[in-house]
C-alpha cells in the first residue's frame, strides 16, 4: 500500500460551538474512533493531526502531530504536517468528523492516481468534490510548503496547481457525510439507530 493515513482533527469546531469534533460521541464512541477503525485496514500507518486536546488524541495509540503553521491554518496545514511526518510515499487525508468513510477509499484513490499518473486523487460524489478526502504523493511537500508560506490557504487553489484526478464514489454518497453541527450529529445518529 505504501500509504500514511492522516486524520485531520486540527480545526476549531466553530459550527460545533468550539467543541473538538473528533472527540464528540457518536453512536457510543468518539467520532475519531469510527474514522480510525475504518481507515486502519487501508493504510500502513496512521497519524492524527490535532492542535488541541493532544493528550486525549494520543490515548488512541497513534502519533499526534500539530500544525507547524500557527493560527489554525486549515486542512492544508494538516496535510503538510502529515507529509513531513509520513514514513510512506503517499498520504491519505480524511477528516475526523466523517464516521462512514468508505472502506475502499485508499484502494480506489490509489488506482485512479496511478492510472492517470496524477499527483493527487480526490473523492467526488455527483458534482461535489470532497477535497479533504485525498491521496497525494509526499513528494509534494515542498510545493505545498511554498504555497502555504505565500499565504495560500484554499485547498481548491492549491489543487489547481497540480495534476489532479477526481474519483467518483457515487455508489456511496453517504460515506462522505461529515458532522459540523449538533443538528447534523443528532440527525445522523437517529438515522443509524
Amino acid at each position: 500500500m505504501s500509504i500514511t493515513g492522516v486524520v485531520l482533527a486540527g480545526g476549531l469546531g466553530r459550527r460545533m460551538g468550539g467543541a473538538d469534533k473528533g472527540l464528540i460521541a457518536f453512536a457510543g464512541k468518539p467520532m475519531v474512533v469510527h474514522v480510525l477503525e475504518r481507515l486502519g485496514p487501508q493504510v500502513d500507518e496512521i497519524l492524527i493531526n490535532a492542535n488541541r486536546e493532544i493528550d486525549r488524541y494520543s490515548a488512541f495509540g497513534y502519533p499526534v502531530i500539530p500544525d507547524e503553521i500557527e493560527g489554525f491554518a486549515g486542512p492544508l496545514a494538516g496535510l503538510h504536517r502529515g507529509m513531513c511526518a509520513a514514513n510512506q510515499p503517499y498520504v491519505l487525508t480524511v477528516p475526523c468528523d466523517s464516521p462512514f468513510l468508505p472502506a475502499d477509499l485508499a484502494s480506489r484513490l490509489m488506482q485512479a492516481l496511478q492510472q492517470a499518473d496524477a499527483e493527487l486523487a480526490v473523492a467526488k460524489t455527483g458534482t461535489q468534490a470532497h477535497p479533504v478526502f485525498c491521496l497525494c504523493r509526499t513528494s509534494l511537500k515542498n510545493h505545498l510548503q511554498s504555497y502555504l508560506q505565500s499565504g495560500g490557504r484554499k485547498i481548491d487553489a492549491w489543487y489547481g496547481t497540480l495534476k489532479v484526478v477526481e474519483v467518483a464514489f457515487d455508489d456511496q454518497p453517504q460515506a462522505f457525510a461529515n458532522i459540523n453541527t449538533i443538528e447534523e450529529l443528532e440527525s445522523l445518529q437517529d438515522r443509524n439507530r
